[in-house]
């Protein structure tokens, strides 16, 4: 396994793999890798001959407020962990190398970015579409690869790689939970022992959600009120959205009489959590 801190380094190393005949895989991360990381990389393993991993806490994605300085920066727990998964490559460039001086140009998606996480993080997903598009333009991978989690992202990132003609395949992998249900995030190990326990309140808002559209109900606003029930049972859970909208546009449903994304965002602790199914109208 190699590394490089710099554009330059991490570009001469990928064009020396593209002359061996090998088709690039990029793993875009923030670090604190977790299982739910280690899967996005065993699919790029079976799926591209050369795998890089990036490891970058992106300012421009953070809101004022957030977790951004306290953000958990495990690098030597990161990289060994990459060894162990035979990454080829791990970029771990500066804020100065991606963002060099004044940064003027930046990539908006429209609409996509309007609802769920882009309505209480506004500039959120621009600088997340940012800074994908520019590692796409550093690695110039044949396929990167996002977890189903963080679902808007993955619409959003698809959009961009559309709308700008960009020549590469945007993999979606699904999500990877603990035993108990839990979405396996970075942001979980700020939860106390009794915030753990209670955080499982989304994933079984979403299981009975699941379980009520299965038996049935296809009316949303019944839906998202009786997850919205089960999330209250945790007097001090904070509640950012509970949504169901189309799974591509993002759009709210009244019904859901297509493909829909059931997806909520809540606060337990100083933890902000995101979750999602999606639930397919032919099933």
């Amino acid at each position: 396994m190699e590394t490089a801190k710099t554009v330059e380094s991490a570009g001469k190393l990928i064009r020396q793999a593209r002359k061996k005949g090998k088709t690039i895989g990029l793993v875009p991360t923030m670090g604190a890798l977790h299982i739910g990381h280690i899967s996005l990389i065993e699919a790029a393993k079976k799926k591209t001959g050369y795998v890089v991993v990036s490891i970058f806490v992106n300012p421009a994605q953070f809101g004022r407020g957030e977790d951004f300085e306290k953000y958990p920066r495990p690098i030597e727990k990161d990289l060994q962990i990459c060894r162990e998964k035979g990454v080829d490559l791990v970029f771990i460039p500066s804020v100065e190398q991606i963002y060099r001086g004044e940064n003027l140009t930046w990539v908006n998606v429209e609409k996509l970015t309007e609802t769920l996480c882009g309505a209480s993080r506004p500039g959120h997903f621009r600088g997340v579409a940012t800074v994908c598009v520019k590692l796409f333009n550093i690695v110039g991978p044949d396929a990167a690869f996002f977890g189903q989690k963080d679902a808007q992202q993955s619409v959003i990132i698809k959009q961009v790689v559309k709308d700008l003609n960009m020549p590469l395949e945007i993999v979606v992998c699904p999500t990877v939970r603990e035993p108990d249900g839990l979405a396996v995030s970075s942001r979980n190990q700020y939860l106390n022992p009794q915030q753990r326990k209670d955080a499982l309140c989304l994933y079984s808002a979403l299981q009975d959600c699941l379980k009520l559209y299965r038996q049935g109900t296809t009316g949303t606003k019944i839906l998202i009120e009786q997850m919205r029930k089960i999330i209250e049972q945790v007097p001090y859970a904070q509640i950012d959205y509970i949504s169901i909208v189309d799974s591509e546009s993002l759009e709210n449903l009244k019904k859901i009489d297509r493909g829909a994304l059931v997806a909520l965002a809540v606060k337990i602790g100083s933890a902000r959590l995101i979750d999602n199914i999606v639930l397919d109208f032919n099933e």
